[in-house]
């Protein structure tokens, strides 16, 4: 489900729409793809927060100064038509403040609660986030308006986004170290209903999708927000041109570059990254 409760207006009339795609880190590299592929005509611009990475580590109030301090540059620099902010933490806690201080429309990724009661059978549900986002009132809203009638097991882990990073860059962590991380996930009751549905609320995740679900103790449903996400941005921008533009490869940008391993190059340029470049926006802690 991306930027429940909005009602934008579509922002249709960009025959070659420029669409930023904005994360901490490497996340939002799974709707990245998912969008190229509903809009394979746009230019596109992934912008990578890394100097930040991880953003569970600021403050409410650092992480909304920083977003926005670093939105200002990118806007400014690449003039998107639209952005998609590809970061649940940053997305339930900063999309309001956006949306006040600039007019370019934005779309944010949120926990996908809504699409897991529809899916599930057991009413077992685990919503696996960052802790920033098990802990904010935006997720137990979503829980109370879409998922009253389901268990809804919230684990907030502090160690998997990283590990997604970790992966990226041709360093991935031994396979205990996952399953420690997604083990309080698998919940049994005592009438032996088992959890069938995990929402992946964070857009690190799917990166380690094949992983997870190899080490998973039972068979579940693993939903990723990346395809609404998508939906929603051919809502706003129309559906465009069907056909890709060989040349017309991504430009990323990182804010640090320090994450840039030689496999983590390589893994950019099969995602499509043409360029990289790294826009230097120190990290200023308060």
């Amino acid at each position: 489900m991306a930027g429940a409760g909005l009602s934008l207006a579509p922002v249709r009339g960009a025959p070659d729409p420029t669409i930023l795609l904005f994360d901490s880190g490497l996340g939002g590299l799974t709707v990245l793809d998912a969008v190229r592929r509903a809009r394979p005509d746009a230019r596109y611009v992934y912008a990578a927060d890394d100097a930040a990475f991880p953003y569970g580590r600021l403050s409410e109030a650092a992480l909304i100064a920083r977003v926005l301090a670093v939105m200002e540059q990118l806007i400014a620099t690449h003039r998107p038509d639209l952005v998609v902010i590809a970061c649940n933490t940053a997305s339930t806690l900063v999309l309001p403040a956006l949306r006040q201080r600039f007019s370019t429309p934005f779309v944010g990724v949120v926990p996908p609660i809504k699409p897991a009661a529809e899916t599930t059978r057991s009413r077992l549900v685990t919503l696996l986030a960052t802790p920033g986002t098990v802990a904010r009132s935006y997720t137990s809203n979503l829980i109370a308006t879409y998922a009253s009638t389901c268990d809804v097991t919230l684990v907030g882990s502090w160690n998997l986004a990283a590990f997604a990073e970790a992966d990226m860059a041709g360093t991935p962590v031994d396979d205990d170290m996952l399953l420690a991380e997604i083990a309080p996930c698998f919940v049994t009751a005592e009438d032996g209903r088992r959890t069938d549905v995990v929402c992946l609320s964070c857009t690190h995740y799917p990166l380690l999708l094949p992983r997870l679900k190899a080490l998973a103790p039972w068979p579940v449903t693993w939903i990723d927000p990346a395809p609404a996400i998508a939906r929603r941005v051919v809502q706003l921008l129309g559906p465009g041109e069907r056909t890709r533009d060989p040349g017309n490869t991504v430009h990323a940008a990182f804010t640090a570059g320090t994450c840039l391993t030689n496999p983590l190059r390589e893994g950019l340029g099969k995602r499509g990254v043409g360029e990289i470049a790294v826009e230097a926006m120190p990290l200023r802690m308060q």
